[in-house]
């Protein structure tokens, strides 16, 4: 009815508690006939599916729906949510998911003759979520169309197939979420609830053998040590009573200071600051004896101990420890200086630093510094060796003729951000997130496959770089492939807003 309010819209205003100077906008919009603007709204997520597996990892599905009017734009968002599920594993000998999935066409003709075959997977194909699968006893495959869901997207790999993407769980467990755990071991969050401590340990003993470096506390992530001379890493605990010099792990709480022991013999007593409780036994490079690179477990966490071919050590752990740590080096030769650095709740830093100056360190070595919390970074990329390109120069595609041509002539037209390239020998493959729909012939996901043909495609896409792209719908004869194809020198812009308002001029030229 025209010029009517729809009740469900100003009950969500209400109930959703919104500003009450937009409730009064919308009511008088209605009020006077205005017609509704942007995107639709959706329902509410519905409640998780049943695994898609029996045992071992699979994934379940919730969904939801897109209430909007005709001339409201779409929602924005996935209409579609997976997460892991994660089972008992399942028993030795049972038969692989993509197993079952090939043998169910055994027997039955295919590939428009009256011959059968015994069909067994094929891992060799560009396609991981594609069911490819090997006539047994022959050369050749053939591809039956996308896996199920849940099903690996190789043997052994931790991502699975959603949709005919390969897709890894956040630490949410979303699959293609692609949230991370930050530095504290909180998901998606920003560093906010740990401190960063790091310093450089540059005491240097008059004689050789065991020097306290640090105490890691209980709770400490993130764990990185490092130094570069003949000396020796360690990670050490107290035990009460005697015992030679040696990097132990006890289960207490206290940790002494200064020396732990000095010359081969062990002439002069290790002093005890604090007298703690544990097993004693040696984690690395004890009784002066130096232990193999290799993995340790200590205090509930992997200790990666490295030894490089020069006179470099390295000690790394993710943590969380489950107990406290008492670092030491076994001074063979002046200290040049012991880097290490971990991240620690917030809540233990102050004990951290009591403690530490009750052991008598203060005088002897400054504490820690608080460092202020810093986003996550990736590791950085080893550049490549620079190479002459081999790809020839595109032709020039620039012009309002060329964008009519293949807006109006294409399938979708969208904003994306290229998250990752895969040249083959015949096309190249994007991975892309799908920011801005312009136009769209039949559904899009956030995440697609774009493909392009030949090893040098025209226009070329770098990654991490938004493109406003229009791209056709291929599929093949026999209905197992269905792509986006990026033509031959398409339309393949980079993002501006004035980009923006080209693409939006030109889909109203667009004949009928």
């Amino acid at each position: 009815m025209a010029g009517s309010c729809p009740h469900w819209k100003v009950e969500t205003l209400i109930t959703g508690r919104m500003n009450l100077l937009l409730l009064l906008w919308t009511l008088l919009s209605c009020s006077l006939g205005g017609s509704a603007q942007g995107p639709g709204e959706w329902t509410p997520w519905g409640s998780w599916s049943r695994c898609s597996s029996s045992c071992g990892r699979g994934v379940s599905v919730r969904s939801r729906r897109c209430i909007r009017f005709p001339e409201e734009d779409p929602c924005w968002g996935d209409s579609h949510e997976y997460r892991l599920c994660q089972l008992p594993e399942c028993p030795p000998g049972a038969v692989p998911f993509r197993d079952i999935q090939c043998a169910l066409f055994n027997g039955r003709p295919v590939l428009g003759t009256q011959k059968t075959y015994q069909w067994v997977p094929f891992h060799g194909a560009p396609n991981q979520c594609e069911l490819n699968c090997l006539a047994e006893g022959h050369t050749f495959y053939h591809s039956f169309g996308r896996v199920l869901d849940g099903t690996p997207c190789s043997p052994g790999a931790q991502s699975l197939c959603v949709a005919g993407h390969c897709l890894s769980a956040g630490c949410d467990g979303v699959l293609g979420s692609g949230a991370l755990e930050d530095r504290c071991g909180r998901c998606g969050g920003a560093n906010d609830s740990c401190l960063l401590v790091q310093r450089v340990f540059r005491d240097a003993g008059a004689f050789a053998g065991y020097w306290n470096v640090t105490l890691i506390p209980e709770g400490a992530r993130h764990i990185r040590v490092a130094q570069r001379s003949r000396n020796h890493l360690g990670t050490a605990g107290w035990e009460v009573g005697g015992g030679g010099p040696g990097l132990r792990l006890g289960a207490g709480r206290g940790s002494g200071g200064g020396v732990a022991g000095t010359g081969r013999a062990g002439s002069q007593k290790r002093p005890l600051a604090a007298l703690r409780t544990g097993d004693g036994r040696y984690v690395l490079n004890g009784d002066w004896a130096v232990s193999p690179p290799g993995t340790y477990e200590a205090a509930g966490t992997h200790v990666v101990y490295i030894r490089a071919p020069g006179p470099e050590e390295t000690l790394l752990a993710a943590g969380p420890t489950s107990q406290d740590l008492l670092l030491q080096v076994l001074l063979r030769e002046p200290n040049p200086g012991v880097h290490f650095e971990f991240w620690l709740p917030r809540e233990r830093y102050g004990p951290f630093q009591a403690q530490a100056q009750t052991l008598g360190w203060a005088p002897r070595q400054p504490q820690p510094r608080e460092v202020e919390p810093r986003p996550p970074e990736p590791p950085p990329a080893r550049a490549p060796t620079p190479a002459p390109d081999p790809c020839p120069p595109c032709p020039d595609t620039r012009g309002r003729a060329h964008r009519l041509l293949h807006y109006c002539g294409s399938d979708f037209v969208f904003q994306a951000r290229v998250l990752s390239r895969h040249r083959q020998a015949q096309e190249t493959q994007y991975e892309v997130r799908i920011l801005l729909i312009y136009k769209n012939r039949s559904p899009l996901r956030t995440r697609e496959y774009v493909w392009a043909p030949g090893h040098c495609p025209c226009p070329p896409l770098a990654p991490h770089r938004e493109y406003l792209l229009a791209a056709r719908r291929l599929v093949s004869p026999d209905g197992t492939q269905d792509r986006l194809l990026l033509p031959h020198a398409g339309y393949a812009r980079p993002w501006s807003p004035a980009e923006d308002s080209r693409a939006r001029l030109a889909s109203r030229r667009c004949p009928l």
